[in-house]
């Protein structure tokens, strides 16, 4: 049965290759990201011949206008940025800008949509969290606090609209393959005068060795359409490869102490 869905974020590789896969498979959908024109990644994909809608989903009253015209049954959730830097020379700014983002702009979406599917009588939303909404990594506090905050929300979300038909799916991801640079921001005070200097540039670069050989989109993507095929959908569901999805194992057992040292020692090394 094709599903009329929304995604988020599409002018990211998350978001691409999600909406790339349920095209493929003959699901009717629209797209948005907060360029105001979008070609797509790969030339001549599914999703450069998709409708888009240029959506800034921080804006509550474009949002309001793009969901009402869509109705959507399904919504998929990609939109995301990050912000590198020490959790005490990132500003407020900075944090404010990543929560508006990944954390706000999804429940403004959800609270225009979530009153169209219940007049529908269901409907699902799909979240997208991320390992980083399991356990907190040096220099991402940002991002690791919306995700920490995605997980949350999702577990008071589908126990509030189950009566209702609609289904939730939170998605836990390793890192995959490649990324937007306009996605991926740094906070000012980043520089050779900060204290953290020497650490800040190791964990970066740990963010750069785990990317470049991490879980492929397209794989991620495929994976999600898969899902949202079935009758019933999964609340939680992590995906990578078993070394991406050993760290939120052991984060579950082991000492908090001990689980901090190991991830402090595997991005930046020493003790």
């Amino acid at each position: 049965m094709n599903v009329k869905f929304f995604v988020t974020g599409v002018g990211g590789q998350l978001g691409h290759d999600v909406m790339n896969e349920l095209l493929k498979r003959g699901h009717e959908g629209v797209g948005s990201d907060i360029q105001t024109a979008y070609s797509g990644i790969i030339d001549n994909s599914p999703v450069s011949k998709a409708p888009y809608i240029p959506l800034d989903i921080t804006d509550a009253d474009a949002v309001e206008r793009v969901i009402t015209a869509v109705n959507p049954d399904a919504v998929i959730h990609c939109a995301a940025v990050l912000c590198f830097g020490s959790c005490e020379e990132t500003a407020l700014a900075d944090y404010a800008r990543v929560m508006e983002t990944n954390f706000l702009g999804m429940v403004r979406v959800n609270q225009q949509v979530l009153p169209l599917m219940r007049e529908k009588g269901g409907g699902k939303v799909v979240l997208f969290s991320s390992i980083n909404g399991l356990m907190g990594l040096p220099f991402q506090s940002a991002y690791t606090a919306s995700k920490h905050a995605i997980e949350g929300y999702a577990e008071c979300l589908a126990q509030e609209v189950t009566p209702f038909g609609i289904q939730v799916m939170l998605i836990e991801p390793g890192a995959p393959r490649g990324g937007s640079s306009r996605c991926r921001l740094t906070s000012a005070a980043m520089t050779d005068a900060s204290p953290y200097w020497a650490d800040f540039r190791k964990g970066t670069e740990a963010i750069r060795r785990d990317e470049e050989n991490g879980s492929d989109p397209a794989k991620l993507g495929r994976r999600v359409a898969e899902l949202l095929k079935r009758d019933k959908l999964p609340f939680r569901k992590k995906i990578g490869s078993p070394a991406q999805m050993l760290a939120p194992a052991l984060h579950k057992v082991l000492p908090g102490r001990a689980m901090n040292r190991i991830l402090r020692q595997y991005t930046l090394g020493g003790k």
